[in-house]
This record gives C-alpha cells, structure tokens and sequence, in this order.
C-alpha cells in the first residue's frame, strides 16, 4: 500500500521561500566581498584601456585623466581586500596585469610620436615596469623595491595634463621615473586607507577634485601627492597604524 505524502502546508512553503530566498542574498553578499578588490582591479583595467584608446584616437587629456582615475583605483583595491579578508592568489595577479596595462602600456603611450627616440623610450618604459612588477620583490614587510609603478605613470599623467603634452618635459621625466623604478632603494608600503588618519584624507581630497574638479588644481594636487612619496618615502608615508 502506498502512503500519501501530505501536502505543505501555506506556513511551511512559505518558510522554505524564505529560507531559499535568504540563502541566496547570503550566496550573492558573500560573492561580492570576495570579489570587491577584484572589481577595484577591473576598473583599474578598463580605465587603462580606455586610456589607450584614447592616445590612439589623439585625446591625451583624456587618457591622463583615466590614468589618475586608475590610480586611485590601485590604492582602494589592496586596502578593500585586506579589509575584507579576500585576498588571493587570483587577486594578486589581476591587481598586476591592471598595473601593467594601466601603468605601463597605456602611460608609455602618453610618450608616443613618430620619433624613433620617443618609440625607443616607450619600450624601455614598459620593459621597466615589467621588470618591477617581476623582480622586484623586496622580501621586507611593508615595503618595496623600486618606485611603484602607480606613482610614476601619475607623476607622468600631471605632466602630460599641466604642460600640454610637452615633448620635451616628458622625455625627462619618464627618463627619471624609469631610473627611479629600477633603482634598489625602498620605499615604504603605502597603505593608505589603513594608516593615519590624515592619509584617509589625501586620498579623500583626491578623489573629490578628480570626480567634481577636472582642472588643472586637480592635476597639481595629485602632482605634489606622487612628488612627495618620492622625495619623502620615509618621513611622510611609511606604514603606521
């Protein structure tokens, strides 16, 4: 004899409704925190390549811009993984070809003409930040070997912005950035969004002059914010709690 099942009732479908319903939300939340840096580095990506889109269409002013949109993007996204314990070894290689899209061929392209001196400059620029993205691996905590490569292609971004693309200036400093990348000398972790306060509120200042100012105080804010890692690593921006 067979036995009937009886049927659920209104209070118990209603319940595994919920029940799936939530497990779901649950599902979807925890999707999003393990992947929230990883959104930050595909933002930084997008922005890179756009800003090679944009150097090849001849809109450099654009493309500098969303260099700086990009470096922001590079400070949030390791700061938002350890904040939301997310860190991967798929994290660690996304924030890398970010980088080197963003901060290495679309910046060396802001160097781009029809010189054969400029092209040669464009290579040895991508093979420097390749090379500090590969090898350089200081083996200190909170710290690293070479300047970062974020900091230059900023420094060369501003440039770009505040002297209208100058040959000339830009030759210099990409040469002096690609020596300061190569060089052995540290530089400290710059964890800014989980260090003093008054960091949170350089990157908060830079943030609101990108997305409500475009203008040339923007690019000098940023400027002196890159130069002042650079000139003073140690007394300004090593890592404290």
């Amino acid at each position: 004899m067979l036995m009937q099942v009886p049927p659920y009732g209104f209070g118990d479908l209603t319940r595994k409704i919920f029940q799936r319903e939530s497990s779901s939300h649950y599902e979807t939340m925890e999707f999003v925190r393990k992947n929230a840096a990883n959104f930050l580095s595909l933002a930084n990506l997008v922005m890179g390549l756009s800003s090679v889109l944009c150097t090849l269409n001849g809109s450099r002013q654009c493309a500098a811009w969303l260099l700086l949109v990009g470096f922001m993007l590079d400070l949030a996204d390791g700061a938002v993984a350890r904040q939301l314990n997310a860190c991967s070894a798929l994290g660690a290689k996304l924030d890398d070809f970010a980088d080197f899209t963003s901060f290495g061929l679309a910046t060396s392209l802001l160097l781009h003409s029809n010189s054969l001196l400029d092209a040669m400059l464009v290579i040895v620029y991508v093979l420097a930040v390749f090379t500090r993205l590969c090898f350089y691996s200081s083996g200190i905590p909170f710290m690293y070997r070479g300047l970062p490569c974020p900091y230059a292609s900023a420094i060369l971004a501003c440039a770009s912005l505040l002297t209208g693309s100058h040959t000339i200036v830009l030759r210099a400093i990409a040469v002096i950035m690609v020596l300061f990348m190569i060089d052995q000398g540290f530089y400290p972790h710059d964890k800014v969004l989980e260090s003093q306060l008054w960091k949170k509120v350089v990157f908060a200042g830079g943030v609101v002059m990108m997305f409500c100012s475009f203008s040339p105080l923007a690019c000098l804010y940023h400027l002196v914010w890159s130069m002042s890692y650079i000139l003073f690593p140690e007394a300004l921006w090593s890592f404290k709690l």
